[in-house]
């Protein structure tokens, strides 16, 4: 009957618009490893009536399998849904939950405690509202409780909970609270930090979860639903300057040119004047166009395409943003950098910026310090490792719109990406742009390499030459060098050890500094291309990505790799400079190919094994290369 379809449709129309209604809070657990961040989840979700009854039955039989609690319900295994957490008790990835109580909405984010997965706990931190810290009674404020505060704190959130959890374990003890609140926050004050509210609860036993228990009379605060329900935590994104990172440049016939993009704050309107960053062109806004027709206005979190009155060269990665407040522009500038990966930052290594929607080659220039997070204090470091939080100066490849992080996520916000890999090595916020980039102009030379090359009757280029100590690659580029030279060539040698006389004289051995001191030759060889010469580099050279940013410095023609392949017992037995008995015996560290790595390429334009030819017929090699690919 058609009528006994109606209602129940009726019903679900207005539960929808109910819950469209409701606001959102997006929050996170963080804390220590086994503070009871997935139990805290689970006890909200148990105690809500989230749970559907074939999820209560598959728990109620995980439990008894998996669980940690004897048998009894583990509402751990809720959110630990990865079968290694399982088997291990732990959580080991962010875990996204949604549900709703009749005042909000939340979606919240299980974020792992073991320190080497901080940054799944960097990410789960990076859309939330609110952070609830957990800590142990037992164990009090620990260093990954600090960490992950800190890091809450640089990813611009303001509103903590400390839910001190395990009371249960400690007698429900109102002075054991009270200690670990006040040493938290004495820490929160000095990370910016000042909206923390305390509550002492048990999850196992849902204590002061959704309802009060009977155990600590003494607590006459909120419980931590009910914090979560009533905490205010207003976005003001609709109220700072308008800025849309373009995704699309939305151009389906010759009729119609739009820029495609979420709003990532303020509001615009029809009729308004914009300015297209970097290139800061101004214009007005002609057009809001949606799925659902066209707008006199939008807001921040909005879909939206905008048209424009003018023609304005504008592609995906620009950003449009009020005429009256624009962004600063900028391809230098000031950062904090969480550092996400197994292999150290190193400055002076090349990697991919994303910034909104925009990706641009970057090199950190300084690490300024690393940050102890237990004490705050500033501590020099040449490198990041995996979790470490510091301060860099970055440089780019070109100019990028940008406001400072604490001003606005979307455009203050960047990830660091590995070249090599396309792994994500660093999540960073940006402090401020340097001063000293805007003063840099590039002047123009007249006279380029290509007529300087003519002038000498050549194609400049880089040779490459990478390989183990005592390989042959000095030995070769020498004999190249010769023959070229009697062939009326212009060249010029750049070998490791003459270079590391003046130039790197102040480098040592470390990883970092054989970093720098690739980069260094590498900008060395580039201006002697400019010069037109075919520049000849002998180095070692045992990291791919510096090989990978010497080579994207130039044109795609301008740059041959020739691997010197030896085997390291032939390197070994050669050693003519003595150089791997000295690593063996412990008088020299850092070593390549005894105590540091190298990296073999993997595609390289010229692969000479010298195991098998002799010096002369390997230059000979290297010279019909040279011929074929018509740089002679």
């Amino acid at each position: 009957m058609p009528g006994a379809t109606a209602q129940p449709i009726q019903d679900m129309r207005a539960y929808l618009e109910a819950q469209a209604g409701k606001d959102l809070l997006r929050f996170l657990t963080c804390g220590s490893v086994d503070d009871g961040k997935s139990t805290l989840i689970g006890r909200l979700l148990y105690d809500s009536k989230q749970i559907f009854e074939d999820q209560l039955a598959s728990l109620e039989k995980d439990s008894r399998s998996m669980g940690t609690t004897g048998g009894a319900m583990d509402l751990a295994l809720l959110v630990d849904g990865l079968q290694a957490e399982r088997e291990q008790g732990i959580t080991i990835d962010v875990a996204y939950r949604f549900f709703a109580t009749d005042k909000r909405k939340f979606i919240v984010a299980d974020t792992p405690g073991h320190e080497q997965y901080t940054r799944n706990m960097a990410t789960g931190a990076s859309t939330a509202d609110l952070a609830v810290i957990l800590i142990d009674a037992r164990k009090g404020v620990l260093v990954q409780t600090r960490r992950h505060s800190f890091i809450a704190s640089l990813l611009g959130i303001r509103h903590v909970v400390l839910a001190v959890n395990k009371m249960d374990l400690v007698g429900y003890d109102q002075g054991r609270f009270e200690e670990i609140v006040e040493e938290y926050r004495a820490f929160a004050a000095g990370i910016d930090l000042i909206d923390v509210a305390a509550i002492p609860l048990s999850a196992l036993e849902g204590e002061n979860v959704l309802t009060r228990g009977a155990h600590m009379p003494w607590y006459d605060g909120p419980t931590l639903m009910a914090y979560l329900e009533s905490v205010e935590v207003g976005s003001d994104l609709a109220e700072r300057p308008f800025r849309m990172p373009v995704q699309w440049v939305n151009r389906p016939s010759a009729d119609f040119r739009g820029y495609s993009g979420t709003i990532a704050s303020g509001r615009v309107a029809c009729g308004e004047a914009v300015i297209v960053s970097p290139s800061e062109r101004t214009s007005r806004i002609a057009r809001i166009v949606t799925a659902d027709g066209d707008l006199d206005d939008a807001v921040a979190g909005q879909a939206v395409t905008l048209c424009l009155e003018d023609e304005v060269d504008i592609s995906r990665g620009d950003v449009l943003a009020a005429a009256s407040a624009p962004p600063g522009v900028t391809d230098q500038f000031a950062a904090h950098i969480v550092w996400m990966h197994e292999h150290a930052l190193m400055p002076g290594r090349s990697y991919v910026m994303k910034i909104g929607s925009r990706s641009v080659p970057a090199v950190v220039t300084d690490l300024k310090h690393k940050v102890n997070v237990n004490t705050m204090e500033h501590v020099a470091a040449k490198t990041l490792e995996l979790n470490e939080v510091g301060v860099c100066n970055l440089a780019l490849d070109h100019p990028v719109a940008f406001d400072s992080y604490g001003d606005d996520r979307a455009t203050g916000g960047f990830i660091l990406i590995d070249r090599v890999t396309n792994a994500t090595v660093g999540c960073g916020m940006i402090d401020f742009g340097l001063r000293r980039a805007t003063n840099l102009v590039w002047q123009e030379i007249e006279t380029g390499k290509e007529a300087r090359a003519a002038a000498k009757g050549q194609k400049p280029c880089i040779l490459w030459f990478t390989g183990l100590s005592g390989a042959g690659k000095s030995t070769v580029a020498d004999l190249v060098d010769r023959k070229l030279h009697a062939m009326g060539r212009h060249t010029y040698v750049l070998d490791g050890d003459n270079v590391r006389h003046g130039l790197n004289r102040d480098l040592g051995f470390t990883e970092a500094d054989r970093v720098e001191n690739i980069r260094r030759v590498a900008e060395v060889s580039k201006l002697f291309l400019e010069a037109g010469l075919l520049v000849l580099v002998s180095f070692i050279s045992p990291f791919r990505e510096e090989r990978k940013m010497a080579r994207d410095l130039v044109d795609e023609d301008e740059f041959l790799e020739v691997y010197v392949d030896a085997s390291l017992e032939l390197c070994e037995s050669r050693d003519p400079k003595g150089l791997y008995r000295k690593a063996r015996s412990g008088q020299i560290m850092n070593f390549t190919g005894i105590d540091s790595p190298y990296e073999a390429p993997e595609n390289p334009e010229l692969h000479l094994r010298t195991g098998d030819m002799d010096p002369e017929a390997a230059a000979d090699a290297v010279i019909a290369e040279l011929r074929t690919r018509g740089i002679l």
